[in-house]
């Protein structure tokens, strides 16, 4: 049990330096002056559904998003920003910042192992 432990650990810190590596070759590009790829940046600190609510946001308010895109990415870069940020954090700041960020939803339904839309759902009634 002490060695699957042990490679656990040994794997975290693994993942934990290349993530220290990737972040300063991208602070480096960027103190050179060469033009740093925001998505590669974001995707640094974005998780799970992050970033459809920002593609979301993107479609609908391009102005606004492309200036909280430029701030993440120079908060990142500074290494100011370090804590992921999640798709209901970011849907939370959208809300915060007054706007209302339109998601697509859909209902689905699992009946007998296969997923159903409501409309099938319904008119199968």
């Amino acid at each position: 049990m002490a060695d699957t432990e042990l490679e656990l650990l040994r794997r975290r810190k693994l993942v934990e330096m290349q993530k220290r590596a990737l972040a300063q070759k991208t602070r480096k590009e960027a103190q050179k002056g060469e033009a740093v790829d925001a998505k590669r940046v974001l995707d640094q600190i974005f998780t799970g559904r992050a970033w459809e609510v920002f593609n979301a946001a993107q479609d609908q308010y391009p102005q606004v998003t492309e200036r909280v895109e430029e701030a993440l990415v120079r908060l990142v870069l500074e290494g100011r920003m370090r804590e992921k940020i999640s798709g209901e954090e970011l849907f939370a700041f959208f809300r915060q910042l007054g706007l209302r960020v339109r998601l697509e939803t859909r209902i689905r339904v699992m009946e007998h192992g296969k997923l159903k839309t409501l409309a099938e759902k319904m008119k199968e009634r």
